[in-house]
């Protein structure tokens, strides 16, 4: 039986591996990518870069260090968690088999949900981003556009507006949202595609018309770890998992890091709490095996 199943492989849940791993225990990390990371096209406010890297390079680097420990990575679509017959352990089910463990961590983040628009994926990177907070800086005194109409659309929003020349929010056909700020302007226009060669320039709307825009953020909802802490009994705020300042659930042995627990959404929290929750699920395991700290 494996010790800790993370479910999960951005920064919250490989930093949770090396932190169980180093702990002794059997630790294997089930993903379909590293997620929100992989999309961002230069980070220079984390730890340790004195260049700016991509999300990308990041993500290589943190699975090639805990692979050297010993960490096991599979590609893997959770489908289902839950206890055993016998209420001992979990059963994590995937796509292709179930998998028994002593412990759970639940380290997917936030999905961002992606629109079915023309240029949205093919620019991603290049102009399309999925995080204000960490790319607003590219993006000073330039005109930009936030597809969504909801909370988080207008959070995302008002981390643009002292930053942009302009910001646009397009809801994509759906009524404004209610608490528009000052300076915000909004378009209910379905929008037909994103437009741009090798950078986005454009929105372009179902009117014939276009928004000019150096850059687009995606803000149409969040899913993600949320689920999965439902299907066992988890509770939740809103779409975001109640954890301590342990990372702890209220189910034992279940935890969760990263995006999943709301917040501050950027890399340095997601690798504390990662951190955190793998050190809080080797001190569970050990204690579940009899073992002395």
């Amino acid at each position: 039986m494996t010790d800790v199943i993370i479910i999960g492989s951005g920064p919250a849940g490989v930093s949770a591996s090396l932190y169980a791993r180093r702990a002794g225990l059997s630790v294997e990390v089930l993903s379909k990518g590293t997620g929100a990371l992989e999309k961002a096209e230069l980070i220079e406010n984390y730890y340790g870069f004195p260049e700016p890297v991509s999300g990308a390079e990041l993500a290589s680097r943190g699975i090639a260090g805990a692979r050297r420990l010993g960490v096991l990575f599979k590609e893997a679509e959770v489908v289902w968690i839950g206890m055993d017959d016998t209420l001992t352990h979990f059963v994590v089910e995937t796509t292709t088999e179930k998998i028994e463990t002593r412990s759970i961590i639940l380290a997917t983040g936030a999905a961002r949900q992606s629109l079915p628009i023309p240029g949205l994926r093919e620019l991603e990177g290049k102009g399309v981003s999925y995080c204000a907070i960490c790319d607003a800086f590219f993006y000073r005194k330039k005109p930009v556009v936030v597809l969504g109409g909801g909370e988080y659309a207008l959070h995302e929003a008002q981390v643009l507006l002292p930053v942009a020349s302009s910001v646009t929010l397009c809801t994509n056909g759906s009524d404004a949202p209610a608490g528009v700020p000052e300076g915000l302007a909004v378009c209910t226009q379905p929008v037909e595609a994103v437009e741009g060669t090798d950078r986005v320039s454009a929105v372009c709307l179902a009117d014939g018309s276009q928004i000019e825009a150096a850059g687009v953020f995606v803000a149409s909802g969040v899913a993600g770890s949320a689920d999965l802490a439902r299907k066992i009994g988890a509770p939740l705020s809103g779409s975001h998992i109640l954890v301590d300042e342990h990372m702890a659930t209220a189910v034992p042995g279940l935890f969760a890091a990263g995006d999943a627990t709301g917040g501050l959404l950027q890399i340095a929290k997601a690798v504390y709490e990662g951190a955190q929750a793998g050190i809080s699920a080797a001190a569970y395991v050990r204690k579940q095996k009899g073992i002395s700290q």
